[in-house]
Parts: structure tokens; C-alpha cells; sequence
């Protein structure tokens, strides 16, 4: 999937203008290189309310992209030992991105990856294994 970019006033500007001037809708996005689909929902957003700034959503942005997001994974699969104190310091150093331990142990949960014990089986002692033997006779 493609990574989605807003377009900046200028950009909406210079759409909406060549749109008035008689250009079709295809010839604006091929020569600005947008989709179609956008070029068409700006001009039915400027034809009804004359508008064409975005309307902004509620909510924080987040503090990570989805790119970043796959480094973590990628780096947590590679190095299962890393905690998440590790994993924020290394993106920072990456990426220059700062984010808190928190959020990268939610990040991590959201793929699947949670803090687990890399045991196989509950060891046993010397008393288990004669134990275990004397039966097995």
C-alpha cells in the first residue's frame, strides 16, 4: 500500500485552477502526477462548500510512521533479548525519531510480540531425575 501524503494549499490551489480553467480532471492528474480519485473528491468538496482546506481529524497524531514501526519489528525478531529501553534507543539513534519505552512495547504488542521467557520445559533436579528413573524401572 502506498503511503498517503496530504497536499499543501498551494498544490489544492494550482488544482482547483487549472480545473476552472477547462481542464479536465485527467490531464490535472496526469500532469501533477495525483491520482484521479483525489483531483475529483477536491473539486466536489470545492463545488459544494467552496472549500478546500483539509478538515483535520481529532485524536493525537502518532509519534511513529509504519516504516518505523517494521524497524522495531524487524530489530525485536533479530535481537530477542532487546528490551523495549533498547529498541527506543535504537530507533532514536536510526532515525532520529524519540519515542518512550511505552510506546514501543504497544507498538510491538499490536504485531504480536510480547515480553516471554525463552523456556522449554521446568528444569529438574538431581531428586526429579532418580525420582523419574526409579519409576521408570
Amino acid at each position: 500500500m502506498a503511503q498517503r501524503k496530504h497536499l499543501d494549499d498551494f498544490l489544492r490551489g494550482r488544482i482547483i485552477g487549472r480545473l476552472e480553467c477547462g481542464r479536465t480532471q485527467l490531464e490535472v492528474s496526469e500532469e501533477l502526477g495525483i491520482a484521479q480519485s483525489v483531483i475529483s473528491r477536491l473539486w466536489q468538496r470545492f463545488q459544494d462548500d467552496g472549500n478546500v482546506s483539509r478538515c483535520y481529524s481529532t485524536g493525537r497524531p502518532r509519534d511513529t510512521t509504519p516504516n518505523e514501526d517494521r524497524y522495531l519489528a524487524v530489530t525485536a525478531k533479530r535481537n530477542k533479548r532487546s528490551t523495549a529501553s533498547d529498541l527506543s534507543r535504537q530507533l532514536s539513534s536510526a532515525t532520529g525519531t524519540t519515542v518512550s519505552r511505552q510506546t514501543v512495547y504497544r507498538r510491538l504488542g499490536h504485531i504480536g510480540l510480547y515480553a516471554r521467557r525463552p523456556v522449554r520445559c521446568v528444569p529438574l533436579t538431581a531428586t526429579h531425575c532418580r525420582l523419574r528413573l526409579d519409576w521408570s524401572r
